[in-house]
């Protein structure tokens, strides 16, 4: 089967990782476990790539935000951080691409000169025509797709009464993550202990609803890749973690996702569902695999992402061993350095369309450019209707050339 072949390809990936970047044995024999997600590109059923995996499930609390001058991550569930190790390759082949006009990459092509003036999408670079992306996680995604699962494991499924959720402005707040599961169909923000500080960082069936629309690409990687096919095609699940009803209710054009199913925008932007198909592998890390019934498994505080480029550990948003104050534990993929990255790609190209993006100045100034006008419209539509009740995290913001 296609889907057990493709992760197949991820955990092989997964197994060359060192023992740091894994969940270890604790002090009474107990072994740890993790959500993993893994990105793959397809050419066909003997040609699959895996491009980035991870592993986590914490992010940052909101109060952390404004302190962390975009050194820190937000948000290292596995999904989350996967999709952030793929705009890191594709950024980084973008480089390779406008640092030597004879190089070539397997994953991206420029785009020819007629195709621009015949788009309305201005970047210069395109993914390759003949590739599918595919993406598995370990868990169902926190938030809309895993609610069954939630009511089904608790000792009384009766559903809980639904307090006031209001504001300190007194507009209304988004459902605590697992709280409240007989509400369905919800923006919700990420799951956490009733006694853990507040975060706005949404759950990982929302943001991956989102990327219906907005593509697997962030707002800084579509200002040189254009987002047409960076669009997910199949999303696969372990067969124990698939509920159909609330895979269809999450992710479905029948579902939450009805009132824009099947648009289009300007620059290359539509909505494109994707399918969720089932895999019969079970993670090695899983709480759900072989030898773990009848024992407890301990959530693990180690993250870690891999792609071709990049091989990290992280713990608390930053590299293991490191503290937020220091910019020296910022992942590659953190905002600060991926702002960077990509101001020093287009700094070597002549893209008259992209050379007003300042160099300089502040990071919500340059995601704030008129050239992503476009994909902000996108998100607009979508919170308006589809995903309506979606709060704005704390915003981090901090200067770009600045440790």
């Amino acid at each position: 089967m296609l889907e057990d072949k493709i992760v197949d390809v991820i955990f092989e990936k997964y197994g060359e990782l060192p023992a740091k970047s894994k969940p270890g044995i604790d002090t009474n024999g107990i072994l740890g476990w993790v959500p993993m997600s893994g990105i793959v590109l397809l050419r066909d059923e003997n040609d699959i790539t895996c491009l980035a995996l991870a592993t986590g499930m914490k992010c940052l609390p909101s109060s952390k935000i404004p302190e962390v001058r975009g050194f820190v991550l937000h948000d290292w569930h596995a999904e989350v951080l996967a999709i952030r190790g793929l705009n890191h390759f594709l950024i980084q082949e973008c480089r390779k691409l406008a640092e030597n006009h004879d190089s070539e990459s397997r994953y991206i092509r420029r785009r020819s000169t007629s195709e621009l003036w015949s788009s309305q999408a201005l970047q210069p670079y395109v993914l390759q025509e003949s590739l599918k992306i595919y993406m598995y996680c370990s868990e169902a995604p926190c938030g809309d797709a895993s609610m069954e699962l939630i009511m089904d494991a608790q000792k009384d499924s009766t559903p809980w009464p639904i307090a006031s959720h209001s504001g300190d402005n007194g507009s209304e707040t988004l459902l605590k993550g697992r709280g409240y599961f007989s509400e369905l169909g919800i923006v919700r923000r990420k799951p956490s202990r009733p006694d853990s500080p507040s975060t706005l960082s949404k759950s990982c069936s929302d943001k991956l609803a989102l990327k219906q629309c907005t593509s697997l690409l962030s707002s800084l990687a579509s200002l040189l890749i254009c987002p047409e096919d960076v669009y997910i095609h199949k999303l696969i699940l372990p067969s124990t973690e698939y509920v159909r009803s609330a895979c269809e209710r999450a992710f479905g054009p029948a579902g939450r996702m009805k009132p824009i199913a099947g648009k289009k925008w300007p620059g290359g932007y539509r909505h494109q569902a994707f399918e969720v198909k089932t895999t019969t592998r079970i993670f090695q890390h899983s709480r759900r695999r072989p030898g773990s019934l009848g024992v407890l498994p301990k959530s693990s505080n180690i993250a870690t992402l891999w792609t071709p480029h990049v091989q990290e550990t992280l713990i608390n948003g930053v590299l293991q061993g490191r503290k937020y104050s220091d910019p020296r534990g910022g992942s590659l993929v953190c905002r600060a350095k991926t702002s960077r990255l990509v101001l020093e790609t287009l700094g070597l190209l002549t893209i008259p369309a992209l050379a007003h993006v300042s160099p300089s100045g502040r990071y919500t100034a340059l995601k704030g450019v008129d050239c992503l006008e476009s994909r902000r419209g996108v998100k607009r539509d979508a919170f308006g209707v589809a995903l309506a009740g979606w709060t704005r995290n704390v915003e981090d913001d901090f200067d770009l050339f600045i440790a």
